[in-house]
């Protein structure tokens, strides 16, 4: 099951994650929703970078559904150093889910992140 979260831990779970965040907007009463969410899982489990996963209730969190200009549910969102990087929306199936968004979060490139961070951490003066 995926962690749900709010607007108040919204932006130190996802805006503040060093590592990409997978967002699935959801609603109880939405159908296609609920095969959303196994397939974003299934993502995290065979993924071979590091990646977090959480859902957001746009019924009940309205101000993160408007901010991110939300038009209809479900919506997954991938974040990466606290911007979108990547959106779906009008989910027409499991093997589009799996293969967008499984493309999505292989664009990052993590390694090349994380040595523009060290050369940075050189550059300090001692």
């Amino acid at each position: 099951m995926i962690a749900s979260i709010g607007e108040k831990a919204f932006k130190e779970a996802v805006l503040s994650s060093p590592v990409p965040v997978f967002v699935n907007f959801w609603a109880p009463w939405c159908g296609p929703c609920k095969m959303v969410e196994p397939l974003v899982l299934q993502l995290q489990d065979t993924a071979e970078k590091p990646v977090k996963v959480f859902r957001v209730n746009a019924d009940e969190n309205f101000w993160l559904a408007k901010n991110f200009k939300l038009t209809n549910i479900p919506t997954v969102l991938l974040f990466y150093k606290g911007k979108v990087v990547h959106r779906l929306e009008h989910v027409k199936g499991r093997e589009e889910v799996l293969q967008t968004l499984g493309a999505a979060l292989e664009s990052i490139d993590l390694q090349e992140d994380s040595a523009q961070a060290s050369q940075s951490l050189q550059s300090l003066p001692a």
